[in-house]
């Protein structure tokens, strides 16, 4: 079975371009993912796993689809191998069913974590280029008019604090960093 995998980084990234791929290249089954490729702890990128079977070829757009990093790539496609799987990636034109594709992985692979490598060097320089020039403040905060009210029932035991986060929509590190920054005041 043709199996396809598709990632794009953020829900409001299209899919069409690479679904589009799929539908030429007879791809029967899609899982699709919008989540950063920095990990493999994606849920379709999970559920393809589980789903393949001996036989199947599993088909990418890209390497970068797939995986962001050499360790990543290699320990999936390690795992396709174990399955049995077949390995196909169209634009670098790799099909681990031949030495020449199991090589040409290993080089790509190589090759995509090197680029997200100079992607976050050259933001980091870029951000301390920009503090050094009293440009960059960090990120802005998202401010919520509830927070002061939910934050002291929270801490009148009134609420707790999952269910603070909850009502207010907000992440566990963002919610204690703020009730961190109200208690020092």
């Amino acid at each position: 079975m043709k199996i396809g995998y598709i990632r794009v980084s953020t829900e409001a990234q299209n899919t069409a371009r690479q679904e589009v791929l799929m539908e030429q290249l007879g791809v029967e089954k899609l899982f699709i993912d919008k989540s950063s490729g920095k990990n493999t702890e994606r849920k379709q990128l999970n559920e393809l796993m589980e789903f393949i079977r001996d036989g199947d070829t599993v088909i990418v757009e890209s390497i970068s689809r797939f995986a962001r990093n050499t360790r990543d790539l290699l320990n999936l496609v390690d795992k396709l191998t174990q399955k049995k799987v077949h390995f196909i990636s169209q634009k670098e034109n790799i099909d681990t069913t031949t030495p020449t594709g199991q090589f040409m992985l290993t080089i790509f692979a190589a090759v995509a974590t090197l680029e997200r490598e100079s992607i976050l060097q050259r933001q980091a320089e870029g951000i301390a280029i920009a503090k050094e020039q009293g440009k960059y403040t960090g990120r802005k905060k998202i401010e919520n008019p509830e927070f002061l009210q939910i934050y002291q029932r929270w801490q009148n035991k009134e609420i707790t604090a999952k269910k603070a986060m909850r009502i207010l929509s907000m992440k566990p590190n963002t919610f204690y960093r703020r009730a961190k920054e109200l208690s020092a005041k």
